[in-house]
């Protein structure tokens, strides 16, 4: 996939429980993409009540003006799956991701081979170091801006 022309799906869910058989979709963010061109957002979150770990609670506190809150735990991610449409999905983790996103039969791949990168536990300060990028809550946005950087190196 070139993801400076086909159309993707830059993707980052927050689950309750790293196992979805014990949990469900807290927050999605993900950003849909023609190339380099933003198409669309997605930015979903369950309401606070439903989410009985407070840390988790306090983590996705931020931003709340650029979320919409729903009251079901099962709306997001019908939704979500009715948005993608046919894009493949670029996600930023693949353990628990896969797991929770496994309804959705759109081809799935990791987003650091097109960084030239591996994953590690700090992949997010490897990234805003090489690209220069400032500090965000928006992983996807983060992405976003290292895909450009590489589009435009590639054009150099």
């Amino acid at each position: 996939m070139n993801l400076q022309k086909d159309k993707y799906i830059i993707v980052e869910i927050i689950p309750t429980h790293s196992n979805s058989e014990k949990g469900f979709i807290a927050q999605i963010s993900a950003l849909k993409l023609q190339g380099i061109k933003l198409v669309d957002r997605f930015d979903y979150r369950v309401e606070d009540y439903l989410i009985d770990n407070d840390d988790l609670r306090r983590m996705i506190q931020y931003d709340k003006q650029m979320f919409t809150y729903v009251k079901n735990k099962y709306f997001i991610p019908e939704k979500f799956k009715k948005w993608c449409e046919d894009y493949p999905l670029i996600l930023m983790e693949n353990k628990y991701t896969n797991d929770y996103l496994q309804d959705i039969k759109n081809k799935k791949e990791l987003i650091y081979p097109y960084l030239n990168l591996e994953y590690r536990e700090d992949i997010f300060d490897i990234i805003k170091e090489k690209y220069h990028l400032k500090d965000s809550n928006h992983l996807v946005d983060l992405l976003y801006e290292a895909i450009i950087y590489e589009g435009n190196k590639n054009d150099q």
